[in-house]
């Protein structure tokens, strides 16, 4: 039988006053919630054989612990079903390793989310959108375990808004942020291939990044082409990965530019090499405070790279049909991890 550990509360029985209480006491995103009942945790929980007090990490800058128990009721409160919640198990033993800096992501004045990039066959088993309005919404799994992330962000990890999460203006990804791969569109290997699982194997990914930025390219006729406006929008000044030549920037091929690119004989590293080669600014292009601060090191004529070398570069295909890619800037001092989804 199950023990319940987590604190019971009485709760007000109409829902828009459920709501204003969840508020109130900064336990909500801000979007309506669904109550954590037990009967509604047990549910969520039918099928796992973890057990309720199995730590699955410590979140940090509160280094809480997140049990299963702790992680379903804030996936219930998101409006998840028993299907996501292996992505979030994955996801939130991702986000806790040492590499992703979360502590970083969680308390920084920048406005990076945790962007989750969804690969294999739960993609299609659970419906999750890799298509049109992969970003956007009106797809439930999508929105729910996006959002179940965020919410255990806030409420086990301490990540409120103006308290501990300094965001200078945040970004809506920080409500949910979950796309899946287009490994139907994909040209070349996906992303959990290329990092080393089997395409039977389902993945999540989780990346410290901003919102998407459109890389609209309707003009070029060449993968040349297209890769020198991608290059144009990724070298800008004032992204974390430009000024510091750290983390990996994301690009998210749309599908027609993908087979253009590929029918020119470009593979996904020579992607990543030309990106690497062009997505560069002169030393004048910056202010003199941060050629100062910065670059006073490097000659005058140096040119200053998006990352520190080709791999450092997310290269993934996703979106419908239309050209328009996009570009993601991450927060830099942090790196991506990808786990297997299981039970």
């Amino acid at each position: 039988m199950w023990q319940f550990t987590s604190e019971k509360i009485e709760v007000p029985e109409d829902i828009s006053e459920i709501n204003r209480f969840f508020v109130e006491k900064g336990w909500s995103d801000g979007l309506p919630v669904i109550p954590p009942t037990e009967g509604r945790v047990l549910s969520l929980l039918h099928g796992t054989d973890r057990k309720p007090d199995e730590i699955i990490a410590h979140i940090p800058p509160k280094w809480a612990e997140a049990t299963v128990e702790k992680v379903a009721i804030n996936a219930v409160m998101a409006g998840c079903f028993p299907e996501h919640m292996p992505i979030i198990f994955a996801a939130v033993e991702a986000i806790a390793e040492e590499r992703v800096n979360l502590y970083g992501i969680q308390a920084t004045t920048h406005p990076c989310g945790v962007l989750l990039i969804v690969n294999g066959p739960t993609r299609k088993n659970l419906g999750i959108n890799c298509s049109y309005g992969a970003f956007g919404p009106g797809t439930l799994a999508n929105a729910v375990i996006g959002r179940a992330i965020r919410l255990i962000l806030m409420n086990i990890g301490g990540a409120v808004p103006g308290r501990v999460d300094k965001s200078t203006l945040g970004q809506p990804g920080k409500f949910t942020y979950l796309i899946g791969e287009n490994e139907e569109e994909n040209p070349w290997e996906p992303l959990s291939v290329e990092r080393g699982f089997s395409p039977e194997q389902s993945t999540v990914t989780v990346v410290g990044a901003e919102g998407p930025h459109d890389v609209h390219d309707r003009s070029s006729m060449s993968a040349t082409g297209i890769l020198t406006t991608m290059a144009g929008t990724l070298a800008c000044q004032g992204n974390n990965n430009m000024l510091w030549q750290l983390g990996e920037p994301v690009v998210v091929l749309c599908p027609e530019h993908a087979r253009t690119i590929v029918r020119d004989g470009f593979t996904k590293n020579d992607v990543k090499e030309f990106l690497f080669q062009r997505a560069k600014l002169p030393k004048s292009a910056f202010s003199k405070e941060d050629q100062d601060q910065r670059y006073a090191n490097l000659p005058e004529d140096a040119l200053i790279s998006i990352a520190r070398k080709p791999e450092d570069i997310i290269v993934i295909v996703a979106g419908g049909l239309g050209k328009h890619s996009a570009v993601i800037p991450t927060f830099g001092i942090t790196l991506s991890v990808t786990h297997r989804i299981e039970k």
